[in-house]
């Protein structure tokens, strides 16, 4: 028996008085008085059933029976439409099947939902997975994604690189994230590791000579989720031999322009902009700007370093510094407001946020306005580029602070007053970001992005002397605010390494017991490389436009890591502890798995 002779969404007008066979689900169905009408839908599309008692006496009460959902074969003739009957909302609204055989292949019980509900909970649709898939949302979105990994191929394949894979069950080296283990059965109380990336192997393909290396790698953290954030995710693993920063960059670039022309039909200005990692700090407080709009921060502790206004005035004493941003329209801000504004500065660590309110006519509002004079108001007018009717917001704390407010609050402010055009893509490069940062909490330093990662050559001789001001060749690609890829070149001498993880407070014995397969490979000769690895799913959920990273994979888990389709995790059976080699811990009851 044959299922089809054409996909549902392939009829036109050159098949009527075509015989053909569709299958497909049961989309939507409507009774008129004996007269049958089936919306017959697979994954290319959808086609109208016509199933007349007269024409096919046999195959009305099938479709009468039959629920949205169901599985149906249709065998009939491919007839045009009437002229008002022609629906130009569908790809083949010009024709219809008039039905002559109709079998039900697979029944369906009442839905948990309706296909077309908006409203319908997250979890129950995901616990309903197969049924959710159907969508025309996560059709679309899943055929891009399959796109994305198509062009990404044969982009790479064509410029000499090989797709190699790396293991999933590897060596446990906690240093960032926090694996997940996995116990090792043959050898109790020892544990394997998920890869949070495959990054030393893809450094040890370099120095086997491998060269172009690439792969759709699946990657494992267990961290907090968020609505960009799983803790199983898909990225893109490339690495390179023989290059420098500006390669690497290069081919990311190109394979972006790429991407976006094939899939979203835009041409992307080239080159990408390029922001130094201070530059991105000092301008927008954050190391992932979105640059669609402006609100560019200004440093304005020199304007202000001979305040009597007491807040500024302990910042800049206390080596802390002052900095505003203006944001337009923003001076008809209500009181309510304003202290929500302030209420939400202090979530993100700042002890409050100061204003200036520029009515129009020049008048400046402000609490704060009698402990300035007017020379100090009109400089920092000046230099945050304020006009009439704009809002000035000021942060005065340490460094690190007012980053870290002012870098929250530009794009609040700017989705409150709509500031970035939704069509707009703003690509940009971060480079030039420290090698280390100081961990208060250990005491020591640690890798700002990975132990792996080159400092800038003309950096090298600081690295015991001056941690903190060691810069690397590390980089991050940035779309509209989100961070898409990041990566650097490596280390690719053993004497370089080893001063590295000296530096992170790793003794030689405890880098040999770590990383030790690392250093005996660097040992015998590595050629310079680097590579990037940008995420698959946020580069889909970009081109596809949601911004729920769970939209983009098929089967996603939900807040807390758990999975309502197959109600994982669950607990192991006593068996399985006992044949681990593991104490039997208590069963947690079902809300606390949930």
């Amino acid at each position: 028996m044959s299922y089809r002779t054409h996909q549902c969404g392939e009829f036109s007008a050159d098949a009527i008085g075509a015989e053909v066979i569709a299958s497909g689900w049961t989309a939507r169905k409507r009774d008129h008085g004996g007269l049958v009408f089936i919306d017959l839908r697979d994954r290319s599309g959808m086609v109208q059933l016509v199933i007349d008692p007269d024409v096919a006496p046999a195959a009305l009460a099938v479709a009468q029976s039959a629920r949205v959902e169901s599985v149906l074969r249709a065998e009939g003739t491919v007839v045009a439409r009437s002229p008002e009957t022609v629906n130009p909302n569908m790809a083949t609204g010009a024709v219809e099947i008039m039905v002559s055989a109709l079998e039900e292949l697979a029944p369906s019980d009442p839905l948990p939902f309706q296909l077309d509900d908006e409203g319908v909970d997250e979890s129950l649709r995901i616990r309903h997975r197969a049924l959710d898939l159907r969508r025309d949302e996560l059709q679309r979105n899943l055929h891009v994604r399959f796109r994305v990994t198509q062009l990404i191929r044969r982009y790479l394949e064509e410029r000499g690189f090989w797709e190699l894979e790396t293991p999933i069950l590897t060596k446990s080296t906690p240093e960032g994230a926090r694996d997940f283990v996995v116990p090792a059965r043959l050898s109790p109380g020892a544990v394997y590791a998920l890869p949070q990336s495959p990054q030393l192997f893809k450094q040890l393909y370099m120095m086997g000579g491998c060269e172009r290396y690439y792969q759709i790698a699946r990657c494992f953290r267990d961290e907090a989720q968020r609505a960009d954030r799983q803790l199983e995710f898909t990225q893109l693993d490339v690495e390179m031999s023989f290059v420098e920063r500006d390669d690497v960059l290069d081919l990311a670039e190109g394979l972006y322009c790429h991407l976006w022309r094939e899939i979203a039909g835009v041409e992307l200005p080239q080159p990408f902009p390029r922001l130094t990692h201070a530059e991105a700090m000092l301008r927008y407080g954050s190391d992932k700007p979105d640059l669609r709009y402006g609100l560019e921060i200004s440093d304005v502790s020199d304007v202000v370093r001979g305040s009597e206004f007491a807040v500024f005035k302990g910042a800049l004493e206390g080596g802390g510094c002052v900095r505003a941003l203006a944001c337009p329209g923003a001076a008809s801000l209500s009181r309510k407001d304003l202290d929500e504004l302030a209420e939400f500065a202090k979530e993100w660590g700042g002890k409050g946020l100061a204003y200036l309110l520029l009515d129009l006519g020049g008048e400046v509002r402000s609490p704060i306005a009698k402990f300035l004079s007017p020379d100090e108001i009109a400089a920092i007018v000046a230099a945050t580029g304020a006009g009439e009717g704009d809002a000035v917001f000021l942060a005065a704390d340490q460094v690190a602070i007012v980053q870290r407010v002012l870098g929250a609050l530009r794009p609040h402010l700017a989705e409150r007053f709509e500031l970035a055009d939704p069509d707009a893509w703003s690509f940009l490069y971060v480079v030039d970001f420290p090698l280390f940062g100081w961990d208060e909490d250990e005491g020591r330093w640690v890798a700002e992005h990975h132990m792996f990662t080159a400092p800038r050559r003309e950096d090298e001789d600081r690295i015991e002397s001056d941690p903190g001001s060691v810069l690397s060749e590390a980089y991050d690609l940035v779309i509209n605010g989100s961070e898409i890829a990041s990566g650097s070149i490596r280390i690719n001498r053993p004497d370089l390494q080893e001063r590295v993880f000296r530096t992170v407070g790793f003794s030689a014995e405890e880098a040999e017991e770590r990383f030790g397969f690392l250093l005996r490979a660097l040992r015998y000769g590595a050629p310079p490389h680097g590579g990037i690895a940008p995420g698959i799913d946020r580069t889909v959920m970009l081109l596809v436009g949601t911004d729920s990273i769970r939209d983009v994979i098929a089967f996603p888990k939900i807040a807390g890591g758990f999975d309502p389709l197959t109600d994982a995790p669950s607990p192991a059976s006593p068996e399985q502890w006992r044949d681990l080699g593991l104490p039997v811990p208590p069963t947690p009851p079902p809300a606390e798995r949930a």
